[in-house]
């Protein structure tokens, strides 16, 4: 955040279409464990009667993950950055948020060892001659080459395409049902938006609310790859002049195009694989679990295409779930590297130093959660895992929301009225699940 690196934001909404990129590869984070596994399983579960569930997941958070963008653009602050500078107890100069934060992407590491089984299982499917073990290998050092080469810019774009792949094709699929035997009709749809829930499904829906739409972890996450992209950067340091309050003003409207774009992307893709969970598994009494999980996540594309989409599903499971991979890697090595520069262990604004950590963590990751699917495997039960658990972790994010709105925001940046009844609407939404995952 320098002088020479300000410039003015795009006026247009096609100029800052032109600029989006950071949501997206959320999106490629989102459409993979939490749509794919998460989604399908709750609808397999329950019926359509959660529906409402999974369109209020992607709704209500994403206000929140505004506020996390818009306090990055506005400070330059990194996530873990600004968690240490919450109020509450410290320890050695260290905010009790942190060690909360860690605990749970200790935890969550059980969710990224179930991203990889889905890979290695589908793959299995394909060359059964090559066994499971091997192919959660060739994922996990995928994705370690991948991410310990490639910049920004190759992240971005690899996550996109891997989430155009199996996103449309997915809606191709939802489409299709309706001219099969499991057709989709307006009763069907009104069950789910009934808000209701069986008390039996109140475990897994916590989950796919911790999982669907932007959950805690990407909200978290959301930040460096708005630094990376330069949003903050193209801001420039705030000296209370009118000409830095445009500036801000605009790149947060960037930014918000960009949630925005993402919103329509991941709302839609989980309505489609919800409404195939629905109506093919539950309806045939399958639930996705176990090492059968690909197996039976593959019937909602089998019963709707024909035995011949199997192919075509493998391609689009293998895509969506390695896309998550992908990204958890390349946004889990800037967090985690982040939290040892709390505890003083590197200096996350030392360009060479952060890249090493980066690299190193790339690596070392994803092995540990190859070496988990083994202990293990079994795909739904891992994500489920990380699903409550970071459920829970959207207390404190919802904390951090309010912190920054109403603590840490600069005056010339106060939103709206409406702004903030969405903001507290989606705070309260948070409390209640977080809580409730907690009780559980």
């Amino acid at each position: 955040m320098t002088a020479m690196s300000i410039q003015p934001p795009p006026t247009t909404l096609w100029g800052a279409l032109k600029r989006i990129g950071p949501s997206l590869i959320l999106t490629a984070n989102i459409v993979g464990s939490g749509e794919l596994i998460m989604t399908t399983a709750l609808g397999a579960s329950v019926g359509f009667v959660a529906l409402w569930v999974i369109l209020v997941s992607c709704a209500v958070k994403v206000v929140v993950q505004l506020e996390f963008g818009k306090h990055a653009i506005s400070s330059g602050e990194t996530t873990l950055e600004a968690f240490n500078r919450l109020p509450g107890p410290r320890w050695r100069g260290v905010s009790w948020s942190m060690p909360v934060w860690f605990t749970v992407k200790f935890i969550q590491l059980i969710q990224y060892g179930g991203m990889i089984g889905g890979v290695a299982l589908a793959m299995n499917l394909v060359v059964p001659s090559v066994s499971v073990t091997a192919w959660a290998w060739a994922c996990g050092l995928t994705a370690s080459a991948l991410v310990s080469w490639g910049g920004y810019r190759f992240i971005e774009r690899t996550a996109v395409g891997l989430t155009v792949c199996f996103t449309f094709l997915t809606l191709l699929c939802a489409l299709l049902l309706q001219w099969t035997p499991y057709r989709v009709t307006l009763g069907m749809l009104a069950e789910g938006l009934s808000f209701e829930l069986p008390a039996a499904a109140v475990g897994v829906a916590i989950a796919a609310f911790g999982l669907t739409g932007v959950s805690a972890d990407e909200t978290i996450s959301y930040p460096y790859w708005c630094l990376e992209k330069g949003y903050a950067k193209l801001t420039g340091v705030r000296d209370g002049s009118p000409e830095w309050t445009a500036r801000a003003r605009g790149w947060i409207r960037v930014m918000y195009v960009d949630a925005i774009v993402s919103l329509f992307i991941y709302t839609t893709a989980t309505a489609a694989f919800y409404v195939l969970g629905a109506a093919v598994l539950h309806v045939r009494g399958e639930v996705p679990e176990g090492p059968e999980v690909i197996a039976v996540l593959s019937r909602i594309y089998t019963e709707t295409l024909g035995p011949a989409a199997m192919g075509l599903f493998i391609a689009g499971a293998v895509a969506a779930l390695f896309s998550s991979v992908f990204v958890a890697c390349a946004s889990s090595t800037r967090m985690f590297t982040d939290g040892f520069a709390q505890y003083g262990l590197m200096d996350y604004s030392d360009e060479a130093a952060r890249k090493r950590w980066f690299r190193v963590l790339a690596w070392l990751l994803p092995t540990i959660w190859v070496f988990l699917f083994l202990y293990f495997r079994s795909p739904v039960f891992m994500v489920t895992v990380g699903g409550f658990v970071i459920a829970i972790l959207l207390l404190l994010v919802a904390f951090a929301a309010y912190h920054f709105r109403y603590k840490r925001l600069v005056p010339e940046l106060k939103p709206s009225r409406i702004y903030d009844a969405f903001l507290w609407v989606s705070i309260a939404a948070i409390l209640a699940v977080g809580l409730k995952a907690i009780v559980s």
